[in-house]
């Protein structure tokens, strides 16, 4: 039987069920502990019944990266049978999932790890990238990873988040800041740029008021923008409020094929319920 080229993320990536059985993706869940106990993200525990425990106590989870014992296990069984293997992670940035990963892969001559620098749809975006280049047949599984990394400065990844309650709670603001943003009624922009978090433009308004001004700001005249996969990504929004963005999406980029997915553990427990983001690949690298 002739080998053939996996690929694989872990779980931040936020593909749809759908999504990961159509592209054949296989997803290795990160850790997620909530007060003493130990859960596996997308398996025994979700954004829903985070929100819910958050609500009764007042505590967050703590996500965990994947370890260097579970990737050489995962690379044994992935390429037992001489397959190669592609893994995409969360951004180095953000965690040690990457570097582990690295270093399991160092035993395994057909494993190529990729660096999404990324976190959300933004990796689930270069994941259907490599299986579509997979599925074509003219690359190699090196040639396809490398073509990824390449393509990752070009992702542009942001949400837009309706309280700063999760990031403050969570030590990643200040409580001047949430404070603020709160009294103004503020909605910041959560820009991802060279593997990193920042923050770019304030919205002000209502959560579901501001979001059209959001999308037709990120996608501009969708000039260059590549047409193939938009996502829009929430973390428990109502549908009203997501469908309205796919509809702007739509009016902006007709011929896209936009894909609405539902944020995992690691987005939900940073930024909270009512975040969404559009995600999307551009024609070149972002600030050029």
């Amino acid at each position: 039987m002739a080998s053939k080229i996996r690929i694989a993320s872990d779980s931040t990536c936020d593909l749809s069920p759908e999504l990961i059985r159509r592209f054949g993706v296989v997803i290795l869940p990160l850790g997620v502990a909530l007060g003493e106990k130990q859960y596996t993200d997308g398996v025994d525990i979700d954004p829903d019944f985070i929100y819910d425990h958050y609500e009764k106590t007042g505590q967050l989870p703590k996500t965990s990266a994947i370890n260097l014992a579970d990737f050489e296990a995962f690379f044994a069984e992935q390429t037992k049978d001489g397959d190669s293997l592609i893994l995409f992670t969360i951004s180095s940035e953000m965690s040690s999932t990457h570097n582990n990963a690295c270093l399991a892969a160092e035993g395994f001559e057909n494993v190529h790890v990729v660096d999404t620098r990324n976190l959300s749809t933004g990796g689930g975006l270069l994941v259907i990238a490599a299986a579509e280049m997979a599925a074509k047949g003219d690359k190699t599984a090196a040639e396809i990873a490398e073509a990824c990394r390449a393509l990752a400065p070009c992702v542009d990844a942001s949400f837009i988040i309706d309280s700063l309650e999760f990031l403050y709670k969570g030590g990643r603001c200040s409580a001047l800041a949430a404070f603020g943003a709160n009294m103004l009624s503020l909605k910041p922009c959560i820009v991802v740029k060279d593997g990193k978090m920042g923050v770019g433009k304030k919205y002000r308004g209502k959560f579901g008021g501001v979001l059209p001004k959001y999308v037709a700001d990120r996608l501009g005249d969708a000039s260059d923008v590549i047409k193939g996969h938009i996502f829009v990504t929430h973390a428990g929004c109502e549908e009203s409020v997501v469908n309205a963005c796919v509809e702007a999406v739509k009016a902006i980029a007709p011929e896209a094929e936009v894909h609405i997915t539902r944020a995992g553990c690691t987005i939900s427990s940073h930024c909270g319920r009512n975040t969404l983001g559009v995600l999307f690949i551009r024609t070149h690298a972002l600030g050029e």
